[in-house]
């Protein structure tokens, strides 16, 4: 079946959901027509040995990178599969951790069945990553397989200021030799079109806005029984004390302040529809930590569609960040503005 050119389809998308174009979205969706190309109707990816392997694109947040990549992606009729980043990454180290001898080869092995792989929301964070990320790509370059990446994170700026960033370097090298590296750029952030005020998002933290949350909550949750709920991640319980029926309520030092990562992140969002996250602190040099490990909760709260009521102690816009998180703090504030927003139905 003849789906017409990717411009066409993509532009037919963005009437029917009413979404925003502009020529700078355009103009990737040319490039990207042009990433994998069909020839006598049989995909002949490789025959240029100039040919790049991996589209990368960056940009601030909430500008659609992932709504023109996850088009691109539905409308490419070739072997391929999509993951968040942190998923990936997960995917890798539990692998590696069952298969101890040339587990880089044998993991890239299980996706040589993929022409295409598209890694969402790119981001180094940890030197564990760090250190196998060069290796990693490498391989899975040398298999022919194409990578699409969309992160708001510029290649050069990747892993910036992180601990041994020089053993990191080679990956910044081989990505950008096999990469076409573009930047959405649009004025607006379209998530907070349309919403002038947030409704489940209060600061500061003082007793007004926590009779406000506890109100809120209560009306939620009064069809609900309260049930104590263990989650096990790989041995290790994590306990959640206040749930109901997939409504949970946190305090942030119980998300963040503990040794928690992406796979207790995913287990809690796999129970929960909606959650609530109290007394989240001012972000500084002091409690970077915290404030990384909030980043990957919001992301994947963000992709998993659950929404949020959140008490903090500054409004988002004066909320603070360490200097290294402040790109990457963009976007988690940007989507806590989404999932707290009053445009969305949140049950």
């Amino acid at each position: 079946m003849n789906k017409g050119s990717l411009k066409d389809s993509f532009i037919k998308h963005c009437e029917k959901n009413k979404f925003e174009k502009n020529n700078n979205q355009i103009e990737i969706i040319n490039l990207l027509e042009d990433f994998i190309k069909p020839k006598n109707k049989i995909f002949n990816f490789f025959s240029n040995p100039n040919e790049k392997l991996c589209f990368y694109l960056h940009g601030g947040v909430g500008l659609g990178k992932t709504m023109i990549l996850n088009h691109y992606f539905d409308y490419i009729d070739i072997p391929k599969q999509r993951f968040h980043f942190n998923k990936f990454m997960i995917n890798f180290h539990d692998f590696r951790h069952t298969n101890k001898s040339n587990s880089i080869n044998s993991f890239v092995q299980k996706l040589k069945r993929n022409k295409l792989i598209y890694l969402d929301e790119l981001q180094v964070t940890n030197i564990v990553d760090a250190m196998i990320l060069g290796k990693l790509f490498q391989t899975i370059f040398s298999e022919n397989i194409k990578i699409l990446i969309s992160t708001n994170i510029k290649i050069d700026n990747l892993y910036k200021e992180g601990l041994q960033r020089e053993q990191f370097l080679p990956f910044i090298s081989i990505i950008k030799k096999n990469s076409i590296q573009k930047e959405l750029i649009i004025d607006e952030d379209y998530r907070k079109v349309g919403s002038d005020k947030l409704q489940r998002a209060f600061s500061p933290i003082n007793e007004k806005n926590t009779f406000k949350i506890n109100q809120f909550f209560r009306e939620l949750t009064k069809n609900s029984i309260k049930k104590e709920t263990t989650i096990n991640i790989k041995g290790r319980d994590l306990i959640i004390k206040e749930f109901y029926d997939g409504i949970a309520k946190f305090d942030f030092k119980q998300l963040c302040d503990e040794n928690l990562g992406s796979e207790d992140y995913i287990k809690i969002s796999s129970i929960c529809k909606f959650i609530v996250i109290e007394n989240i602190p001012f972000f500084s040099e002091e409690n970077s930590n915290q404030q990384q490990r909030f980043i990957t909760l919001i992301d994947i709260l963000y992709e998993k569609k659950i929404y949020l009521m959140v008490s903090m102690e500054k409004s988002l816009d004066k909320i603070g960040s360490s200097k290294r998180l402040i790109e990457s703090f963009k976007r988690t504030s940007s989507r806590i503005f989404e999932l707290t927003s009053p445009a969305t139905k949140i049950l």
